[in-house]
């Protein structure tokens, strides 16, 4: 195959660390969503990618128990026809369990973080490893 197809055209990659606890995630909520708009992205589309952000680092700060979750690594690599938005956390817990087919189980707030995370964004993958911590990957594909 030719290397030059699988080339994709990138606007750049920001990264940004934040310490894992609740007054940070306005920030990063507002560095997505500068970089979105970097992008063909609606303001509605934007405030969609800001949620899920927020979402995101929010079951990353309560599967610390609520508590210092350490740092949370957040990488966006805007691309040409989409922004894929990869957060990061060290925590032991595994907390971004798949939704069962019933739907929410009663008082289960991080599930429905994820419900959320999967309808805003096009493409969600996660992977979660008790030595190593989750790592959150989301994208939304620019639609004009």
């Amino acid at each position: 195959m030719n290397p030059a197809l699988l080339e994709v055209s990138s606007h750049g990659t920001v990264e940004l660390k934040i310490p894992g606890r609740a007054e940070w995630v306005a920030v990063a909520r507002l560095a997505v969503a500068a970089v979105a708009s970097r992008l063909r992205f609606s303001v509605d589309e934007i405030e969609d990618i800001k949620l899920a952000i927020a979402e995101a680092c929010t079951n990353s700060i309560q599967s610390a128990g609520g508590e210092d979750a350490g740092t949370i690594e957040i990488v966006c690599d805007a691309l040409e026809d989409e922004l894929r938005v990869t957060v990061r956390d060290h925590s032991p817990a595994a907390h971004l369990e798949p939704l069962k087919k019933g739907g929410l189980a009663e008082g289960r707030t991080e599930e429905l973080g994820v419900f959320l995370i999967r309808a805003l964004m096009d493409s969600v993958d996660y992977t979660s490893d008790p030595h190593t911590g989750t790592e959150l990957v989301m994208a939304k594909r620019v639609t004009v």
